[in-house]
């Protein structure tokens, strides 16, 4: 991770590591159950942003729901970087393709 005011790709593996290194023991205490509501209530700040929040709003409501997610990953023990790649790295988990050939009407 860079310092702060520097911009530039945050690979998820470190970003997983970054948020456990700061949060693991509270939210492991917190257990998933408590975590998933936390995500859950970030999820709706973000549906307000996106509803008629600013651009900054927007990201930032992005970053805490990124954030709660690799939160209760951590707590349950996933690793995201091998979850996203085992699941999306082969193509679209529906039709295999790399750009979607899948019914609209449908997943994904």
């Amino acid at each position: 991770m860079n310092a702060p005011g520097e911009t530039s790709d945050v690979k998820l593996r470190d970003f997983q590591a970054l948020i456990r290194r700061m949060y693991y023991d509270k939210d492991l205490e917190r257990g998933s159950e408590g975590t998933f509501m936390w995500l859950m209530e970030e999820v709706g700040e973000l549906a307000a942003a996106l509803r008629s929040g600013s651009r900054e709003e927007m990201a930032e409501e992005f970053a805490d729901v990124l954030a709660w997610l690799v939160t209760i990953a951590n707590v349950v023990d996933v690793d995201l970087s091998e979850a996203v790649h085992h699941k999306y790295g082969s193509g679209c988990p529906g039709c295999g393709q790399f750009e979607c050939a899948c019914d609209d009407a449908g997943k994904p």
